[in-house]
């Protein structure tokens, strides 16, 4: 072998070497950084089960003075999409939900109470104290309530997040609250109502249709009420949420009988119960015409019901819930409604 050959031959090698110490160097970087990304991950889900815990906290706290308040773990449906473990079905793996419940302080002993299922809004939302003053008021207007953590919602990690199920299973998990609540505490099951605004709407909605004999009433506010029609108006990242594995899966022009099997205006043929619906005008989130067609498919269906549209209420989605004194007065309305369907004495 020629001294020439035997330095090519060991440039060549060394080249090798370098080449691969660089790829190994990228792949260490890749790795890291991809650890990295795990841990902030991570992180993200422990900072929200964090916050969820201190808005619990204060949650407790500021009704001590008239309620005696407790958060409950029940166990809900499996998700579907979930994966097996262990080799066990999945049907073997119920999901964990939670349900906040509040029993108005001075309630009289040995009576049982008419109940508010008070389910909260949001795609991705939670129970906090966003609905503190209007726990209060249904407290002290003599109502017990029953605020579930149906799946899908925030503050319990990403297992609880991802397992959504929009229109569908959520519903189940309301009323597997109910039922418990009924079953354990001083609550008449013959005087619930589902009472939920937004997202909670339209679950109240279902609820309530799907089960006549489990609630006595339904009130939603500013509900969801078409599905097809509002990821028609909402911009292109809302709709790709709804597409996401964990979630429907498919997008409405991919499944529009189960976009519409999920969405209240094709299943108002079920109301056999005292509903009442309101809106306003200047809604930016539920646009009004969702709940315009769903008064309209009442009435077509020879649906007897209640209904209020504000115009351009102060507050907007918010218009009925905010503390406000306008907002307060447009609650005597829905309470009015509540009293009357349920029986309630004390006004």
């Amino acid at each position: 072998m020629s001294a020439n050959l035997t330095r090519k031959t060991v440039l060549a090698l060394a080249l090798s070497v370098v080449g691969l110490a660089a790829q190994a160097q990228q792949a260490t970087e890749a790795d890291r950084l991809k650890a990295l990304e795990s841990q902030v991950e991570a992180l993200k889900w422990d900072l929200d089960e964090a916050r969820k815990i201190a808005e619990d906290t204060q949650l407790f706290l500021r009704l001590q003075d008239v309620a005696v308040a407790d958060k409950v773990i029940l166990a809900g449906k499996p998700n579907p999409k979930a994966k097996e473990r262990y080799g066990i079905k999945n049907e073997r793996h119920p999901i964990r939900i939670y349900c906040y419940t509040f029993l108005p302080k001075n309630a009289p002993k040995g009576k049982a109470l008419p109940a508010i299922v008070l389910t909260h809004g949001g795609v991705h939302g939670d129970f906090g104290t966003y609905y503190l003053h209007l726990v209060r008021e249904m407290l002290e207007r003599g109502y017990a309530v029953v605020a579930p953590e149906y799946r899908g919602s925030t503050g319990y990690g990403k297992g609880m997040y991802e397992s959504i199920d929009y229109g569908g299973l959520e519903n189940d998990d309301v009323v597997s609250c109910r039922d418990w609540a009924v079953d354990e505490l001083p609550i008449d099951g013959k005087r619930v109502a589902a009472v939920g605004w937004s997202h909670g709407g339209m679950i109240s909605l279902m609820a309530g249709f799907d089960h006549p004999d489990k609630f006595a009433a339904i009130y939603a506010g500013v509900p969801v009420s078409d599905l097809i029609t509002r990821l028609g108006y909402h911009e292109q990242s809302y709709t790709a949420e709804f597409a996401a594995k964990y979630h429907i899966g498919k997008a409405p022009v991919d499944a529009v009988d189960e976009y519409r099997r999920r969405s209240p205006i094709w299943n108002v043929s079920k109301l056999k119960i005292p509903l009442m619906v309101t809106s306003t005008t200047n809604d930016r989130d539920v646009n009004v015409v969702e709940v315009e067609q769903l008064i309209i498919h009442l009435k077509a269906a020879g649906k007897t019901f209640e209904s209020h549209i504000e115009k351009d209420a102060p507050g907007g989605h918010s218009w009925d819930r905010i503390d406000t004194s306008f907002a307060r007065k447009a609650r005597l309305r829905m309470y009015d409604f509540l009293d009357k369907s349920l029986g309630n004495a004390k006004r």
